[in-house]
This record gives structure tokens, sequence and C-alpha cells, in this order.
């Protein structure tokens, strides 16, 4: 019982891991998520799809149900397997209320410090702009050894996220996780413990039109320059 429920709660949490590293952009989301559009809020969407605040929140692992952004994919049906647990008109209306009662959130503290090393030998050929990048690009021959930027945890191996190919994604706290996307091939697999510097994956280019490692860093589910926390070269 103990595996059983430990599996949904990963499930839950990696459909939220995914669908926060998609990038702004009008191309189709699969089914049972949504592409947020300007003037959307989360009641708003939960009424288009039928169910409560509640649901979507948890769903998403939404720290602030009022800062979903733009062209932020969100899942708007229960995963595979899960209990739809959609509130009762009074319960969803009573969710409606807390949220539209909201006062805006304070901004995110600034990050504290992470010590990453270089996931691939390469060379940068995009940076980070938080809008049209929301990582780095880094070049590299088919099959050179990408390794983990720090210690964690996986919570994502897989090629189910458009844009990605095949994707890796490491949760090193409370507060961080890092994205490793385009691998030819991926050697670790969820829920494994890694360590710095182990070696996770091999550069590719699936879902890519060139080979490379798209690398990302997240704070708190918002995407921030990983060259600031990585070393100079």
């Amino acid at each position: 019982m103990a595996k059983t429920i430990g599996r949904g709660i990963g499930r839950f949490v990696c459909a939220a891991l995914v669908a926060g590293l998609v990038a702004c952009g009008s191309a189709p989301v699969g089914p049972g998520f949504y592409r947020v559009e300007r003037g959307d809020t989360v009641s708003k969407i939960a009424r288009s799809n039928r169910q409560s605040v509640q649901s979507i929140v948890r769903w998403n692992n939404l720290s602030n149900p009022d800062s979903i952004e733009v062209g932020q994919v969100l899942r708007v049906a229960p995963p595979a397997g899960a209990t739809n647990t959609t509130a009762t008109p009074r319960a969803e209306a009573r969710d409606n209320a807390a949220s539209a009662a909201r006062t805006p959130a304070a901004p995110v503290a600034p990050p504290q410090a992470i010590s990453l090393v270089w996931p691939v030998n390469g060379q940068v050929i995009r940076g980070f702009d938080g809008r049209n990048s929301k990582g780095i690009d880094i070049a590299a021959a088919a099959g050179t050894p990408v390794i983990a930027a720090a210690s964690g945890t996986v919570v994502y191996a897989g090629n189910g996220l458009r844009g990605y190919g095949n994707l890796l994604i490491v949760k090193h706290d409370a507060d961080y996780l890092t994205a490793y996307a385009h691998n030819r091939t991926l050697l670790v697999k969820e829920g494994q413990t890694v360590a710095q510097g182990q070696k996770i994956a091999e550069v590719g280019n699936t879902d890519s039109d060139r080979t490379m490692l798209h690398f990302e860093l997240r704070y708190q589910g918002k995407s921030i320059d990983p060259a600031r926390s990585l070393p100079a070269r």
C-alpha cells in the first residue's frame, strides 16, 4: 500500500514539474492539459474544465495559484490511474472565493546559492533570457557524457514532453531542480539518487534539429539563469 501511495504522489510531482518546464508558445498541448492564455486565472481554468480549484492546484503543485504565467501548461484532468476528486459545488465555490480574495503574492525571494558543475563539455550556443530561452543550449558531439550538475533524485526520465526529446529532471532540494533535454540515451531511472558529476545521459538530438544539451535550472518552479550558478570556464 505504501509503495502504491508513493507511486501516485510521484506521478503528481512529475506532472507538475514537467508542465512547469514547457516554454511559452502556441504549440498544441496533449489531452488533459491546458496552456495558460492572457487573462486566465486558476479559477477560470478550473470552471472551464469542470474541475475544482483545489484539484488544479494539487495536480500542478502550485505553491501560489495567483502567479501562473502566460504560456504555462497546466494539467486539467487527473493523471492516469488517479481518482478524480472534483469538489462538490459548495466546496468549489468556497475554493474559488478564497482564490479571488487572495491578495497578490510578494515577489519570490532571491534564490539561495546552489553550487553546480557544468553538465557537459561543449560550447554554449544559446543563453538564457527567461522568455524564449528558459535555459542554455550547449553544443557537443553525439554520445558526449551528460553529468548531474548537483546531487539529487531523478523525478522524471522519459520523452513525453514535446520539444524536449529524451528528458531528465533531477530535484536537488525543496527549491531547486535541473533539467537535461535532447539526450540520445538516458542512463538513470525515476527515483534513483545521483551524485554530482555522475554520468546520467549521453548528448543527442532527440526532438531537436541540432546535437546539443538543453540545460535548465529552476528555483521554486521559476526558471533562472543557470550560468550564474555554474563555475567560470
